[in-house]
């Protein structure tokens, strides 16, 4: 199977992420079934599908006649067996793995042996999920970002049996629908979300330190972030990160020496965000402004005295070394595992799917332009006080003598 040659793809879940998959495979011209269980859900995205198109010819992006060539692509269907014909069949049903292993077994058994078998998981085992179906070669992990149809970044996940005429395939496939993909290895996390785990804590860590979310979002945010983290999840909904993190738990996924369990108590507290107009900011009715809350002190206050930690002034600088050397640290270490063949992919992932300012190259360009030295020096600065976080690989210290990272893992 190549990925320039794919004619006909199945979708197999018609949520937001499902639909917006389709439409960024139609949009490339190639036929697309959308599949999914609940004639209400395929409902939901043939609407969401032809507002996006209509909208698209409206702003005059696209032609109503292209609008409608585009729309006419996606079939839909309640039956993985209309999936017998397809190049490429791509799971994007929530983040189950019972569910996602029992579908890519279906998927094994009625499509043709040459279909490339995607999975869009975001956390979990691509292996796992690949060697549900036979001939786990063709199993790849093919992980989207929000709004699939808009974001560039496409992660492209080797599992163990994966061939390479698979992913050689799955990166074709992923630059012919316009996207940027980046072949990375199957771990915890992959690449993106693996590192995310850092920045955000690094984030927590210095409110619970003594800044305030305010000031955490503003450093952040000069430094050229589009939105700070605590921004970012009031956004998303606080319990989103939540949930994810008990499914982390629940796979005996260790989190990254948290120090605290603050987004927990926010959403025991009920404030998930600008959902309900009360997060780690305070928001009106109809208005996304963020508003300070007195709330939001007192929780991190107490928050702050169950970790053991005496408030202080924290300066912006510290704030943004602490949450994008996370970053650095993190990606040191995947390197160091051979998880990402290069700091110029991770760069590329951090530029493409997170909003790292594009002005300053990515989190691994940025630790070497500023010196990898100073890098080190700072972050074992950091380790002194919290040795478990800030343990410093051995590529790090490499490339730190060398003065750049390698060009190639």
């Amino acid at each position: 199977m190549s990925g320039t040659n794919v004619e006909t793809a199945g979708v197999v879940g018609a949520g937001t992420m499902g639909a917006g998959i389709a439409m960024s495979l139609a949009s490339a011209g190639i036929g697309v079934t959308l599949v999914d269980a609940a004639p209400e859900a395929l409902e939901r995205a043939r609407a969401s599908i032809e507002s996006t198109y209509r909208s698209a010819a409206e702003r005059g992006r696209i032609s109503p006649e292209e609008a409608a060539a585009r729309t006419a692509r996606i079939a839909r269907s309640q039956t993985l067996d209309d999936l017998a014909h397809v190049d490429v069949a791509i799971e994007a049903v929530f983040e189950d793995l019972a569910l996602k292993r029992e579908i890519f077994g279906k998927l094994g058994a009625i499509c043709g042996p040459a279909a490339l078998l995607a999975t869009n998981t975001s956390t979990l085992d691509v292996d796992a999920i690949a060697s549900a179906a036979p001939n786990p070669e063709r199993g790849i992990g093919m992980h989207f970002f929000s709004p699939a149809h808009i974001m560039k970044l496409l992660e492209v996940v080797r599992g163990r049996a994966t061939s390479p005429a698979t992913i050689e395939a799955a990166v074709a496939l992923g630059e012919r629908i316009g996207k940027i993909p980046v072949v990375v290895g199957n771990c915890d996390g992959f690449v993106g979300n693996r590192m995310l785990l850092g920045y955000k804590r690094e984030a927590e860590f210095a409110v619970l330190a003594g800044a305030t979310p305010a000031q955490v979002d503003g450093a952040l945010e000069a430094f050229g972030f589009a939105m700070g983290p605590f921004a970012v999840s009031d956004l998303a909904g606080i319990d989103i990160g939540w949930r994810a993190k008990q499914e982390r738990i629940k796979r005996g996924a260790s989190p990254p020496f948290a120090v605290s369990d603050l987004p927990d108590v926010m959403v025991a507290a009920n404030r998930l965000g600008q959902k309900n107009g009360r997060g780690y900011y305070r928001y009106e009715p109809g208005d996304r402004a963020r508003h300070p809350d007195p709330d939001v002190d007192a929780i991190v206050a107490a928050e702050r005295g169950r970790a053991g930690l005496e408030q202080r002034a924290m300066a912006d600088e510290e704030i943004v070394q602490r949450a994008v050397y996370a970053l650095v640290l993190e990606g040191a270490r995947i390197l160091d595992e051979g998880m990402a063949a290069s700091a110029r992919d991770i760069d590329t992932i951090w530029l493409n799917g997170y909003g790292f300012p594009k002005a300053r190259g990515g989190p691994m360009h940025y630790a070497q332009e500023t010196g990898l030295s100073s890098v080190l020096e700072t972050m074992r600065a950091f380790r002194a006080a919290d040795p478990a976080f800030w343990r410093i690989p051995e590529g790090l210290e490499r490339a730190a003598t060398r003065g750049t990272w390698p060009e190639t893992i």
